[in-house]
């Protein structure tokens, strides 16, 4: 995606999660299941795989993600998009926690800043500040 859409859908998400309560609560009834993922850590495939064993959420599929989305794995961003996608378009079914895996020092730590900006290098700080702001 070009960086304008990638920040636009981060401005969009931010402002969607400022209207959340700290606390989600997440409830089914007998006849609904949710899925409950975690520690992605940037692995593209793991998502894919997860999304072909259980279905990609929707109205009738639910989604619990318990942060660490991006580092260590080489596609954190992509992941980032994908999820930022299915909140919005799904905001009643698709939950995201955050982990100690977004924040600012860990992501120093442990690549995902570094791998951000050299992927884009004309746009990747803004990337990343924006980024920085939504987690």
């Amino acid at each position: 995606l070009h960086a304008r859409y990638v920040l636009n859908l981060l401005h969009e998400t931010r402002k969607h999660l400022k209207q959340l309560p700290n606390i989600s609560h997440v409830s089914t009834c007998y006849s609904e299941e949710v899925t409950v993922c975690g520690d992605l850590h940037g692995q593209l495939d793991d998502l894919f795989l997860i999304f072909y064993k259980n279905g990609l959420p929707s109205p009738s599929k639910s989604y619990v993600f318990n942060g660490d989305f991006v580092d260590r794995g080489k596609q954190s961003l992509e992941i980032l998009i994908i999820l930022f996608t299915f909140l919005l378009i799904y905001p009643k079914e698709v939950h995201l926690n955050r982990g100690n895996h977004e924040d600012h020092m860990v992501n120093l730590r442990y690549g995902f800043c570094v791998g951000l900006v050299a992927m884009s290098r004309v746009h990747g700080k803004k990337i990343l500040k924006m980024i920085q702001n939504v987690f």
